[in-house]
């Protein structure tokens, strides 16, 4: 099992002066962070990757904490990248990776994934601080269910 996370609540792009890179969780987006470090710890969370930008790495930074794991940063999770590199970690990540993401490159890779013959469980979600489930038989993703944002 894998977790594909679309980073948590930030702060509005267009009221953010200065690069994108470094725009921050909202109050709101850091109280999600912490509600999906519960629930990703408790579902199995082995290792962690994000994409560079400063609100997955938060995103990720309490349950790091609560692991006492690093979050490797892979540029293969960028913001406007093409979905093959996410492909790419899905494939090679341990059971029980968390990978953050952005709200572009997850759904190009969860539709990439179902054109690959991954069934596609429920309806997709792709509100922000949501987690996609991804089962692998194989070595291939054979199936994904989404978890809705926690409420916070």
């Amino acid at each position: 099992m894998l977790f594909l996370v679309r980073h948590a609540k930030a702060g509005s792009r267009h009221d953010w002066i200065g690069e994108d890179l470094v725009r921050p969780l909202s109050k709101a987006g850091r109280k999600q962070a912490d509600a999906l470090a519960a629930s990703l710890r408790s579902a199995g969370a082995t290792e962690l990757f994000s994409s560079p930008y400063l609100r997955c790495v938060q995103t990720l930074e309490p349950l790091g904490t609560a692991l006492g794991m690093p979050i490797v940063i892979d540029a293969r999770l960028t913001e406007g990248d093409d979905f093959s590199g996410a492909l790419e970690l899905l494939a090679t990540a341990r059971d029980g990776a968390v990978l953050c993401s952005h709200g572009d490159l997850i759904p190009a890779t969860m539709v990439a994934l179902e054109r690959r013959g991954c069934v596609i469980v429920g309806e997709p979600d792709w509100r922000k601080a949501t987690v996609w489930v991804i089962q692998r038989e194989d070595g291939d993703c054979a199936s994904a269910n989404v978890w809705g944002p926690p409420a916070v």
